[in-house]
């Protein structure tokens, strides 16, 4: 039998359990869980007996497992579970919840002042210095890559979006000399951090000039890898993070059609902003048109979305609109 990812055990509960637990589970939710598990809902089309009864009993498992946890904490639910399912399957079921009890590493760090971090790490391997920096909030790593010499910049990025997996030992040697005080609590597990996700969130923190810097640099480097990043870099969704007067000109600047396509699937705060910024008729005439838009492929509107990402980023290339980043530099007055 293929193995189910998450999001497809999760739909399948879900579906299992029928529309009202279903929507009584959906307000505990964020806005783009939802989103996700209802495209994910909406693409199945049957599904198996004996994988319901898996999705299922693996539920029951976990719950059982949770509750066993706040009863009497990991090993009290350890040896209720041997009990029940055996050793083999209790060691299995504690090794997936306990991954996400562990404090994470370099938990300490989080707390600290950028400066201070940077101070201690601006003389390391561009390597130790990329393992910390995607352990950190995005916006103290955004701070501390803006800091780092111009030469060194681009290559801690790409080392953190190609990171994959690292050891524990080496992640609990770094904690270590970062601060002596605090033991390692990392999983026996291999760790995952870095990775492309994680450069874009630490470069969307940076200021702009640091970004054209690292990013020109990764293009000569690395050109797919850099072709990755900018994509991901700005989404169609961020665009309520603009002003009135960007959206407007945004407006302007998109094919009509692209903006229908990207509107099809969109949150009902980005069309709320988006038909805000439209004169009252033409908000009119793209409701309707949504409305008698037959079915589209996703594809089609990821590519739409694409297209007015991209025209986005040449406005403010062009210094015609200004995209809040991080710091305070790009407040708008």
């Amino acid at each position: 039998m293929k193995k189910l990812t998450g999001r497809q055990k999760a739909a399948i509960l879900l579906i299992s359990l029928g529309p009202d637990i279903s929507a009584s589970i959906y307000k505990h939710l964020t806005e783009e869980e939802i989103e996700k598990l209802t495209l994910e809902i909406s693409s199945v089309r049957k599904i198996e007996a004996e994988k319901k009864e898996e999705v299922i009993e693996e539920f029951h498992e976990i719950a059982l497992a949770q509750d066993y946890i706040t009863q009497g904490g990991i090993g009290y639910a350890k040896q209720l579970l041997e009990k029940a399912l055996g050793e083999q399957k209790a060691e299995r079921i504690i090794e997936r919840l306990t991954s996400s009890l562990q404090v994470r590493p370099f938990d300490f760090a989080r707390k600290a002042d950028p400066t201070q971090i940077l101070n201690f790490i601006q003389n390391e391997h561009p390597q130790t210095i990329a393992l910390v920096l995607s352990y950190l909030d995005s916006s103290q790593a955004g701070q501390i890559l803006s800091s780092l010499p111009h030469d060194m910049q681009a290559d801690v990025a790409k080392r953190i979006a190609v990171m994959d997996r690292t050891s524990p030992e080496v992640i609990s040697e770094v904690e270590q000399i970062l601060e002596k005080k605090l033991s390692s609590t990392v999983t026996q597990d291999y760790s995952e951090t870095g990775g492309i996700e994680t450069v874009v969130e630490v470069l969307n923190k940076v200021d702009r000039s640091t970004e054209k810097t690292i990013l020109e640099a990764l293009e000569v480097q690395d050109p797919e890898l850099a072709e990755e990043i900018k994509k991901r870099m700005f989404v169609f969704e961020d665009i309520v993070t603009l002003d009135n007067r960007s959206i407007q000109r945004v407006i302007r600047n998109v094919e009509n059609e692209d903006l229908l396509l990207a509107l099809k699937v969109a949150s009902e705060e980005v069309k709320e902003v988006i038909f805000k910024n439209m004169s009252t008729r033409m908000a009119e005439t793209f409701r309707e048109e949504m409305e008698y838009m037959g079915p589209v492929r996703l594809r089609e509107v990821e590519e739409a979305q694409s297209r007015i990402v991209s025209v986005i980023r040449t406005l403010e290339d062009a210094g015609e609109i200004i995209i809040a980043r991080g710091g305070g530099d790009d407040l708008i007055v």
